[in-house]
């Protein structure tokens, strides 16, 4: 055998000179480095902002004990997942034969409480509209839509009052040909006539250039609205809490949908609602009165 001799490898000048060492196609691996702290960094940021936020706004809203604004504020902040969304896909569509249920027809347009094959209560109802929202400022597009598939009861509520969402007012500045102006506690909105809007305490007022107070109204189709502007409320505010809408009782199934009564019966048997599910108050009232929390409800 022959054996060969292999004389070590000397490093180029090039190598000698600079000492540094190199990752992905040549960048400094000190750069790379940087790179990924920095990525990192910024997404702790992101996240501490929204959780900050989120605190912000449950601070606000507790004292009210209103979990449906709680709700709205943790998806707006971004600390939540769409529930609904989990709930339709990992669950069966069909109804357990032991339980009582409830079964809505988006067709049909109607209710059906129903303990195995017999049915203990029917009703007539209005669903969503299927219209569609554009928000601006992100394109964003909303469709009103009654949501299909296996949902639960998850609270009753007797006297409910709606917490619009910002979409209310993006719909409504749309109907009647006004911007919109978000209004945000500690910062004054000040008008062209010198008077300022603020939040003192749980309203939103106006406060005259002369320094005197007058708490402002708000209610469905009536709006704050200044300077051709809709005010949106921030939440917790009374001007951002609506009786009467959701009429006398409400079966709520997450996410801002529900089975619950109207100010408008002349509604019901028609596709118009924003996705929730209206039956006439006294239908309602019946349907509270006997369906649980945690009854199975099949929309189809």
């Amino acid at each position: 055998m022959t054996a060969t001799t292999v004389s070590p490898s000397r490093p180029s000048m090039a190598g000698r000179r600079t000492g540094r060492r190199t990752g992905w196609r040549g960048a400094p691996l000190w750069l790379l480095l940087l790179v990924v702290v920095a990525l990192v960094h910024s997404a702790w940021l992101v996240r501490l902002t929204l959780r900050d936020r989120f605190e912000r706004d449950v601070s606000r809203l507790v004292f009210n004990d209103n979990s449906e604004a709680l709700e709205q504020a943790e998806l707006q902040a971004g600390a939540a997942t769409d529930s609904l969304r989990s709930v339709l896909d990992d669950t069966p569509a069909t109804p357990a034969a032991e339980s009582d249920y409830l079964v809505v027809s988006i067709a049909d347009r109607r209710v059906w409480y129903k303990h195995r094959d017999s049915v203990l209560f029917t009703a007539r109802v209005a669903t969503g509209s299927g219209k569609q929202l554009v928000i601006k400022g992100n394109d964003k597009v909303l469709r009103f839509e009654t949501p299909r598939g296996r949902l639960t009861v998850q609270r009753r509520d007797s006297a409910p009052a709606w917490i619009p969402p910002d979409w209310h007012y993006q719909e409504q500045a749309n109907k009647r040909g006004l911007g919109l102006v978000q209004l945000v506690r500690g910062v004054p909105l000040t008008l062209r006539d010198g008077s300022q809007i603020i939040v003192q305490g749980n309203d939103v007022v106006r406060r005259g250039a002369d320094g005197s107070i007058r708490p402002l109204t708000a209610s469905d189709g009536r709006e704050i609205v200044a300077d051709s502007r809709i005010v949106i409320p921030p939440y917790g505010t009374n001007q951002r809490k609506y009786p009467n809408v959701l009429g006398t009782h409400r079966l709520y199934l997450g996410d801002g949908y529900a089975l619950h009564g109207t100010n408008n019966p002349a509604s019901i048997g028609q596709a118009v609602s924003h996705g929730c599910v209206r039956l006439r108050n006294e239908d309602i009232a019946v349907l509270y009165n006997r369906v649980a929390v945690g009854t199975p409800v099949y929309i189809y």
